[in-house]
């Protein structure tokens, strides 16, 4: 623990405390999700502790189920584009020729669309769910993925080691995961942290213009779209998501800085 920066310290803690808090919101939040206990846009008090929302929901249960909502759905869409833009990445270094170069134009395609019009379009003709949600995001996201993994395997796949492996007649399978893979974690690890966060604005964004996650489920971006014309009335109900959303991103980040800065690789590769 000595060897841990105070920065880092304080984004673990945070990090674990939103993670914790979705985890176990049915135990932690008041009321139900998408009761209505009280008037609309109550004041903090010792019954609402956050006060209530635009029609009368506990603003506090609202955040915790949000935050619940918002970090699964990042969760599990950074998780889909490192599985798919890693193995995707690697394969098309390892293989090399046409391979590599098909793969990476379609990227190149894929990535010269702005990403928050191509979900627009793409969610205006399919069922807004948790599932789509998470599949769209994951792929797009995945693109980004593929260009480092790529960069950082097509180094590793000169080095010697490698070669050995080729010579020996190991399988591709076997030069990805076995000998490419444990030599590119440190820089993919580091770059997962920088992707949870473009996630979660990203699914925050979404549910901000409508397109999001639905109701009567609850994210964090979906409150703040719920709430802001509280701010003409100097309410802050809407502000209350967008800290949570700022917090969690930093958090994140100061944890992502910490890990780049532990990867001896990453900083001969720099210097």
């Amino acid at each position: 623990m000595k060897n841990i920066p105070i920065s880092a310290m304080i984004g673990l803690f945070f990090t674990g405390l939103y993670f914790l808090m979705a985890i176990f919101a049915p135990l932690i939040a008041p009321y139900g999700m998408a009761e209505t206990v009280g008037d609309v846009w109550e004041a903090p008090s010792s019954q609402f502790l956050l006060g209530t929302d635009s029609i009368g929901r506990d603003l506090l249960t609202r955040l915790i189920y949000g935050g619940r909502t918002t970090i699964f759905i990042a969760t599990m869409a950074t998780i889909l584009s490192f599985v798919t833009g890693s193995v995707l990445g690697f394969f098309a270094a390892v293989s090399g020729g046409w391979v590599d170069q098909t793969i990476s134009r379609f990227v190149d395609l894929i990535m010269s669309i702005p990403s928050l019009i191509f979900a627009l379009v793409v969610l205006s003709v399919m069922p807004t769910t948790t599932t789509i949600l998470i599949v769209l995001m994951g792929l797009l996201d995945s693109t980004r993925v593929y260009r480092l993994a790529r960069a950082v395997a097509v180094d590793i796949t000169v080095m010697d080691y490698v070669e050995a492996a080729r010579l020996r007649g190991e399988k591709i399978g076997w030069i990805i995961f076995r000998e490419t893979l444990p030599n590119a974690l440190s820089p993919l690890v580091a770059e997962m942290g920088l992707r949870f966060i473009f996630a979660v604005l990203f699914i925050s964004t979404l549910s901000f213009l409508g397109l999001g996650v639905q109701p009567p489920l609850a994210d964090w971006g979906g409150i703040v779209k719920e709430n802001k014309e509280g701010i003409n009335y100097g309410i802050q109900a809407a502000l209350y998501p967008a800290y949570a959303i700022a917090t969690l991103c930093i958090s994140i980040n100061l944890v992502a800085d910490w890990i780049l800065n532990r990867t001896t690789s990453l900083k001969g590769g720099r210097g």
